[in-house]
This record gives C-alpha cells, structure tokens and sequence, in this order.
C-alpha cells in the first residue's frame, strides 16, 4: 500500500486508496456504453463486430493504463463517439472509401500525435489557453455531458420544428417508463450528493438499476426490443472473447488504397487532418475542463504530467488504428471520476483493468441501461460549473468568448467547436479592444489554423 502511496502519490493529492478504486469504477460504468456503441457503429461501415469489441476494450485499456503509469492522472481512454461516427457514416458511407482506409487515417494520425506530443506542441497548445477560456470550456464540457445524459435518459428527444425538446413521456403514468427511471435517478442522486453521501455517483447508478430491475420483476416495465427497451436483466454472466484476427492490422492494407492514386492521396490527408484536429482540440478540452475541475492546473495552463498525458493519449490511437477501432481520446466521462475524488494513475488503473475484465463479462456490462448512468452524468455536468465561480463576467473579453465556447460546445455537440468558436471571438474581441498583444503568438496562429479549418478546407 505504502508502495502505492508514493508511486501515484495518493496522499499527497488528497486522496485515499479506496476513493481511488472507487473513482475508476465510477469512471469505468459511465463510460463502459462505448463498448457495445462503438462496436456496432464500426460493424455498420463493414468491420467485424467482435473483432471491434475486442479492439476497443484493449485500445481503452492500454491508452488509459499508459494514462496512469506515465502521466499519472485519472484520466480514461477511449475509441471517442463522433470521431467514430465520422468515420462510418463520412468516411465510409458518404465518401465510398473502404473501413481499412479510414483505420489508414486514423494510424497516420497517430504517429503525427506522437510526433507533436513528443515536441511538446500540444502542450503549448494548452498553455496558450487563456484562464477565462479554460474556465469556459470546463463549464462548456460540464454542460455538454449533462445534456448527454439527459439525451441518453431520453429525457431530452429530437424534435422537428425546435430542434430539441423535453419528451413529454416524463409523466411516469402516462409516459415510458424508462424515463420516469432516470428522472428518479437524477433525484437519487443529487440527494446523495447534497448530503455529502461517499460513493454517490455510482450508488445512484446501481440504486437506478435495481429500480428497473423491481419494476421488471413487478411487471410495470415490459421489455419490448423493437421499441428499445431491453431486459434489466443479464442473459449471462460470461462469454468467450471473440477473435480480434478480423480487425487486426487492416489500418496497413488501407495505406495501399490512401495512396492508389493523386485523387486518394487528396482524400487521405483532408480525413486524416479531419481525425487529427478533431482529437487535438477534443483531449485540449478535456483536458483544460477535467484538470481545471480537479483543482490540478495552475496559471500557466499546465498541470502535472501534462506532456506524458498527451503521449499516452497518441500512442494509444495509434495502436487503437492498428488493433482496428477508430481514435482513441481522453473521455469527458473521466470527469465522473474526478467528482468522485479521484485524483491519482490509480484511478486510470483501476478504469483500464476494468476494461480488461469486461471482456468475457460483456453480457452483464451491456445490461446496464443507459438510463442509469444518465444520473452520473448529469451531476457531473452539475458540478463541473462550479469553477463558473472564478469567471469575470464583468469582462467582455471573458463573456462574450465564455459563453460562444459554451454555446457552441453544447448546440454543436463537439467539444473542439466550443474552442474553436471560442478562440475566434477571444481573438477578435481583443484586436477590436486594442488588447491584440495580449493573446500571444500560439493563439494568433491557432486562430489563423481555425480560419483556414472553417472557410479553406471545410472541414
């Protein structure tokens, strides 16, 4: 235990190890959907289900253990949602290009990641990052995961002529039940919370679930899988792992098609520079936003183990592209382990081994309705506005950029817009305010890379 304390240096943190244990489980069930979600997603752009199952569980482990033995940090990893979906639904379906070719992108990707990690680019990235953005996009990210959990409560549905809309199945008696679940949660779980109770996050996941599982049983909810409403219930306790074989290293046949002919040549970069800033901006984000939360950055944009966090972060979608999954990034869910006082590489440990022995125990990590991991989500979005506390609404040139972060992050659904629109105004209100010296030379070139991103290469 001693052994423990001084490598991730538990205690000097303000940590203890069974908080620690406890953060990564909590990190692990409010981001375990990605195993079932990024599988089927890639197997509809033509890859082997299994075969992405198994990539995407090992690619999480290994970039989130490599998070926690180099960089030291409760930081998860992860085959990131959208990035996935861009890669199905644009790269494969939209542009007719086969799944290898976009593995192809996502490996040379990777090894740019590595490149730029290694020259501490990405670190200057962060640091350039004014305090008032940074606060901004914590909040931005702490709004956005709220959203995504009441998204996946079902809470908050599509609709046609505003865009988004309150499901009016919230009525527990007339409604889906599966809603008035998660509303029961949210209302768990902020009691939990607001009386100080350890561990609420996950009692609230597992108390949400066993209100499912009561209602199953009692027969007030049916399971019904054509309209999305599946049994409370594991239909197992174990599986075989499946083969990854399908998968593993087609990210190198697809180098044969990227580079067929000028046209392909074309593609390639444009998909790999789509891959590449996507994930920048996205772990930038995370990163600024978790950081920020925990207390860990300091005024220069930095925190500890920063340069380490961003080569874990590099080498774990590189080897996610060759194992045969899509990018790998640092998950805004890890932000669920923070509140939970997680503070150490414990944490990512514990998270990664967890991924590990999800593997033959796929049927009981898949039972877990998403329902009941919305409450977590929703007070982590919560908390994470906490740091709004230090913002300087008087300022202009922290308002108006703070909020289009914000807006942009949680409207656009995309971290990396949040910034990207952010920066844009921050660098604009500053220039028109005579303040232009004031950003410094990294953030005038990133608003000039924005400019080129949005109206040159359309991307």
């Amino acid at each position: 235990m001693e052994t423990l304390d001084r490598f991730f240096k538990i205690k000097e943190r303000g940590s203890t190890f069974g908080t620690e244990i406890r953060a990564g489980l909590v990190t692990f069930i409010t981001m375990a959907y990605i195993l079932p979600v990024n599988s089927g997603m890639l197997a509809e752009a033509g890859l082997d289900q299994g075969a992405v199952f198994m990539a995407t569980a090992l690619a999480a482990a290994l970039g989130t253990i490599l998070m926690g033995l180099l960089a030291k940090l409760p930081l998860a990893q992860a085959p990131g949602m959208g990035l996935n979906a861009f890669f199905t639904y644009t790269v494969v379906f939209a542009m007719g290009y086969s799944p290898s070719f976009a593995l192809a992108a996502v490996l040379v990707e990777g090894v740019i990641f590595i490149i730029l990690s290694l020259t501490n680019i990405r670190t200057k990235l962060l640091s350039a990052l004014p305090k008032q953005l940074r606060l901004a996009i914590s909040a931005g990210i702490g709004l956005f995961i709220l959203f995504i959990g009441l998204k996946n409560a079902g809470i908050i549905i599509a609709d046609g002529a505003t865009f988004v809309a309150v499901n009016p199945a919230v009525n527990p008696l007339a409604g889906t039940p599966t809603v008035s679940f998660a509303i029961l949660g949210i209302i768990i779980t902020a009691a939990l919370w607001a009386l100080k109770v350890k561990g609420s996050l996950l009692i609230g996941i597992f108390l949400t679930w066993v209100l499912g599982m009561i209602c199953q049983i009692t027969g007030f909810y049916v399971p019904n899988i054509d309209a999305g409403m599946y049994s409370m219930f594991p239909t197992g306790l174990v599986s075989a792992p499946p083969s990854i074989a399908p998968t593993f290293g087609l990210a190198f046949g697809g180098l044969q098609e990227a580079f067929a002919n000028s046209e392909s040549i074309f593609q390639f970069i444009i998909v790999m520079l789509t891959f590449l800033y996507v994930d920048i901006f996205d772990t930038l984000g995370c990163f600024a936003g978790v950081a920020t939360k925990a207390n860990m950055m300091d005024e220069n944009g930095s925190f500890p183990g920063v340069g380490k966090a961003f080569t874990s972060d590099a080498i774990a979608t590189t080897a996610g592209a060759i194992l045969g999954t899509s990018t790998v990034t640092t998950f805004i869910e890890s932000a669920a382990g923070v509140e939970e006082g997680g503070r150490t590489g414990l944490t990512a440990i514990v998270t990664a081994l967890l991924f590990l022995i999800a593997i033959p125990f796929y049927p009981i990590i898949s039972a877990i309705p998403s329902f009941a991991t919305a409450p977590a989500l929703v007070m982590v979005g919560v908390m994470m506005c906490e740091v709004l506390k230090d913002f300087e609404w008087s300022s202009p040139d922290a308002l108006i950029p703070g909020v289009v972060t914000i807006i942009f992050m949680v409207l656009g659904y995309s971290i990396s817009a949040g910034i990207m629109w952010g920066a844009i105004f921050y660098l604009i209100i500053k220039a028109v305010t005579g303040k232009a010296k004031e950003p410094g030379a990294v953030m005038w070139v990133l608003g000039v890379l924005f400019v080129i991103k949005l109206f040159i290469l359309k991307i």
